[in-house]
């Protein structure tokens, strides 16, 4: 039985998303404390959070980055809630580590919909193994590892699944909304300019280590394709 932790300050929304879950069959934990659900996270290790970026204590944003900080919780995918709907905080959670953004008031048959979603794709990842090795990188599925010219290469999990899903195509040109659709799921109702935002991290992050190529190209007016490595 999946479980699932959900943080959020107004306990009606807890009530009616725990309200929902339990009905799928899902075990629900829950608190409306940032700090608390630190500890809760390391303490439980849910399968997903479901977080409000406004919390009091710690607020959500940070906690998204504290759990993608931590080699222990990092892999825990999440999902955001805001009643605040600026582009600006919906790329900041997407920057911190967080799978999904959802503003509020929201549907809560969508919400289960997406973690129904979000828990199927994970389930996916981890069912086979498999090691990718283009050049000098070396993507571990089974690790949930990847190493540039021997240098670890520490990667959000969406920042994960788009450079695996590129490196499996070299060569190959994907629009922004294609990849949207492969890596976020066919039910996300984001902008593809959160594309944008995962390819400029992980070229920032591939600048960090010396000797590191170029393996992420644009193509101007369509998308991206990963380098050709002959």
């Amino acid at each position: 039985m999946p479980k699932i932790l959900v943080v959020d300050d107004e306990e009606n929304i807890i009530e009616l998303v725990k309200f929902n879950l339990e009905r799928e069959g899902y075990q629900v934990i829950s608190t409306g404390n940032g700090d608390e659900a630190l500890k809760l996270v390391r303490r439980e290790l849910p399968d997903l959070v479901v977080l409000d970026v406004m919390l009091p204590g710690t607020d959500g944003i940070t906690v998204c980055r504290n759990i993608n900080s931590d080699p222990e919780t990092k892999n825990i995918p999440i999902i955001m809630l805001s009643a605040r709907g600026e582009e600006v905080d919906k790329i900041l959670g997407l920057e911190m580590g967080a799978d999904d953004y959802m503003t509020k008031p929201f549907s809560p048959r969508e919400l289960v919909a997406r973690i129904k979603a979000r828990l199927r794709r994970q389930v996916e990842e981890v069912s086979y193994s498999k090691r990718l090795s283009v050049g000098g990188l070396i993507i571990d599925e089974d690790r949930f590892a990847v190493t540039v010219n021997g240098s670890k290469l520490e990667l959000t999990p969406k920042e994960f699944e788009l450079m695996r899903f590129l490196a499996k195509h070299p060569g190959k040109v994907f629009t922004r909304d294609f990849l949207l659709e492969k890596i976020w799921g066919y039910d996300y109702t984001g902008d593809s300019r959160t594309v944008d935002v995962h390819i400029r991290h992980i070229r920032q992050k591939l600048e960090r280590l010396e000797n590191s190529p170029q393996l992420i190209e644009t193509v101007r007016g369509v998308g991206y394709r990963f380098k050709e490595v002959k």
